[in-house]
């Protein structure tokens, strides 16, 4: 009987006279708030990530990867706001897609566990910076200048500038030497010298010579000590401070300096020997 009503009812009716102008205006008002809604949430979205990353461009101590990264989450965090705004103008119930989309993530999840673990040591070196840009480090074995890092991945420039590529699960995991992290640094190098060496003058001479160069910190004082008796030489252990900048090229140069400076004062720098005693029975 209600099956008969419905087909009367409906009978000889068009698609025009169930749709009214009233219909037609609420939902075109719809869709004018909708793109409305969008349009602003993308201006205010733009906005909200320059002023964040504008706070690093104004504080040179501020570190520029954790600021972007905190644009980018800042920007994604309002367009979704918007969305869902516009989701509820057009009357879809957002808490069952937020409940659907949980369980997507879930399985996606699940699915992407090693991407995941390294976006999450992503996260964590973002945050904590335990490296920047431009440090100069060795993680898990490689050394390079770090040139950037994402959620992914950390990239590394070697001394031959190489492209290394270490994943962020692996940086995070691993025990990280960073030779930037401090502004001194001290020069370690040990020095031979024969056992029949004056070792005062020897002292003075090293003393001299790498206190005589001008990257050299005088303070802390540096350590010139005996440090062995080795087989064939008395071993000098000898530190001196410089500025993070200089290490390198002072280290190398007073290996050079050194030598030549115990040479001029008639030092001898042994290198191992040997004696062979030849023993005829006859």
């Amino acid at each position: 009987m209600n099956e008969l009503l419905s087909t009367e009812i409906y009978a000889g009716k068009t698609l025009g006279d169930f749709i009214s102008f009233d219909f037609l205006a609420a939902l075109l008002g719809d869709i004018l708030a909708a793109i409305l809604v969008l349009f602003v949430g993308f201006l205010i979205s733009g906005w909200v990530g320059r002023r964040i990353k504008g706070l690093a461009d104004r504080h040179a101590r501020l570190d520029q990867t954790l600021f972007d990264f905190l644009a980018n989450i800042a920007r994604y965090v309002v367009i979704g706001l918007a969305f869902l705004i516009v989701l509820n103008t057009f009357g879809i119930q957002t808490t069952s897609l937020i409940a659907v989309i949980g369980a997507a993530g879930l399985a996606i999840g699940l699915a992407l566990q090693g991407t995941l673990s390294n976006v999450a040591a992503g996260v964590m070196l973002i945050f904590f910076r335990p490296i920047k840009l431009g440090d100069f480090v060795t993680i898990n074995g490689e050394s390079g200048t770090v040139k950037s890092i994402n959620l992914n991945f950390t990239e590394l420039a070697s001394i031959g500038n190489v492209q290394i590529i270490i994943p962020n699960s692996e940086v995070w995991g691993n025990t990280i030497t960073n030779y930037s992290a401090y502004d001194t640094r001290q020069a370690e190098w040990i020095f031979g010298v024969a056992y029949d060496a004056d070792l005062g003058l020897v002292e003075q001479v090293i003393r001299d010579t790498i206190t005589s160069d001008a990257r050299f910190l005088g303070e802390p004082e540096p350590t010139i000590k005996v440090d062995a008796l080795g087989a064939s030489s008395v071993d000098f252990l000898v530190r001196a401070w410089v500025k993070r900048t200089d290490f390198f090229g002072y280290w190398k140069d007073m290996n050079r300096d050194v030598k030549l400076a115990l040479d001029a004062a008639g030092v001898d720098i042994p290198f191992p020997n040997r004696t062979v005693h030849i023993v005829r029975e006859d």
